[in-house]
């Protein structure tokens, strides 16, 4: 009998052992099917150095620390999350934007810092001296970001002896490891480019960013920073940026939720030519040049974040004609891209156009269910407040088995217009954040 007991509970073992090898196999990272085919390679900027390392703050066998270092000083603008529960590193870029200057920053990934009391703000001030000391700068130069779990403890002990080996290691030409030390749920890494005539003179603008879910962005992003070797204002830089993140990353949604800890930074190191003058006013033909360089960058680092949307098979383009205004426009297109019933419906291939019905009549502005027309791509499934008598449930369900769905509203109550992108939700997500923290 006892031989038998024995049997019995090696048997046990044995499946639970093959249950946590076969969980942790489907548990295995799975690129998103709506990745870029290719990424860019993003080309080194002088004066910019680079460096990673694992400081093992929750990943293992991963790098999850990265310093970006600006050999000179450069200038710098910010937006940042408007959660009223902001992480430590959010408070010390606010509290250091007004100077203008970066020499460092400080990323790391695995844990937000954020709901950490006393312990977040030591962490912060810790961090900042160690990598200023490394650089010869000061405190209020070197900008931080992190991100990972909420309320967990960090301690700056854990990679502050890392940053002067990383400081003396760091190379130019480290980009694509750069983006890959800061990713926590992404799937694969973004990173965007661009080089545009600047007086005559080629210039760069480098972007990379993190991002796959808690992502509905509200005057920042999740985490995303943007160098151009470009002579530029700070305040120019500032203006800029404010006003290019409208469109792009606070027109994306995944899952609703605004995280503690959006950080978009964006710098300039004006090291492309000596002859060129530097920036400074916003009448200067010049302006519009890389102000279009930025946004094509932010728009394209958004895109990523959303089509790595956690589990997203689809990306959703919402589009909202006939608005009253172009806010009640986004009112409405973020009130469908959020919806749960919407997201699923795409995430089942289903033309359910009754649940964007649905999202249009509870965003809160004004709409009129008689005047209201929907489309699926260039299907029209409904016109003047019921289902369009050319309506083919064929064409529909055909239509939805492509990776791109657009839906579009038209209000018919004016000239108000948005788009906001998002993505489907699927079963995949419901097992990614429920699997977060273990």
């Amino acid at each position: 009998m006892p031989d038998k007991c024995l049997f019995k509970q090696l048997v046990r073992h044995y499946y639970f052992i093959l249950f946590i090898v076969i969980r942790g196999i489907s548990m295995t990272v799975k690129i998103s099917p709506l990745a870029p085919k290719t990424f860019a390679k993003l080309p080194p900027i002088k004066g910019v150095r680079l460096q990673t390392t694992e400081a093992g703050i929750k990943y293992k066998g991963r790098t999850d620390l990265l310093f970006i270092i600006f050999d000179e000083a450069a200038n710098v603008a910010g937006v940042f999350t408007r959660s009223k529960c902001p992480s430590a590193p959010v408070d010390h870029c606010r509290k250091i934007l007004s100077h203008g200057v970066a020499r460092g920053v400080v990323i790391n990934s695995g844990n937000a810092n954020a709901f950490t009391g006393k312990n977040g703000i030591a962490t912060t001030e810790a961090t900042a001296k160690a990598a200023a000391d490394c650089l010869g700068s000061k405190p209020q130069e070197i900008y931080l970001a992190s991100t990972g779990v909420i309320g967990e403890p960090m301690d700056a002990s854990r990679f502050t002896g890392l940053l002067p080996e990383m400081a003396k290691n760091a190379k130019e030409d480290k980009w694509l490891d750069a983006v890959k030390a800061i990713m926590t749920t992404d799937t694969f890494p973004k990173l965007a480019t661009r080089t545009i005539d600047f007086d005559g003179h080629p210039v760069i603008i480098n972007g990379i960013a993190k991002g796959a879910g808690m992502i509905a962005p509200n005057m920042g992003t999740m985490l995303s920073f943007i160098v151009t070797d470009a002579p530029v204002d700070a305040a120019i830089l500032q203006e800029i940026l404010s006003d290019k993140v409208r469109d792009t990353f606070n027109a994306i949604t995944v899952d609703s939720d605004t995280s503690t800890s959006d950080t978009l930074l964006l710098f300039a190191t004006g090291t492309a030519n000596k002859e060129i003058k530097s920036l400074t006013q916003k009448n200067d033909p010049r302006y519009q040049a890389l102000a279009e360089g930025v946004y094509e960058i932010l728009h394209e680092l958004s895109l990523q974040v959303v089509t790595d949307g956690e589990g997203a098979h689809h990306l959703i383009e919402v589009r909202v004609e006939g608005a009253t205004t172009n806010e009640a426009a986004k009112t409405i297109a973020r009130s469908i891209a959020n919806s749960p019933l919407v997201k699923t419906a795409v995430a089942g291939e289903d033309a359910n156009w009754g649940r964007v019905v649905m999202a249009v009549g509870k965003a809160g502005v004004e709409a009129d269910r008689d005047r209201l027309a929907i489309w699926f791509g260039p299907h029209r499934l409904a016109v003047d407040g019921e289902r369009d008598p050319h309506y083919s449930e064929e064409e529909a369900s055909n239509y939805m088995k492509g990776t791109h769905i657009v839906i579009k509203a038209d209000i018919g109550l004016g000239n108000g217009c948005a788009t906001i992108w998002s993505c489907d939700l699927t079963k995949e997500y419901v097992e990614i954040n429920g699997d977060y923290r273990s």
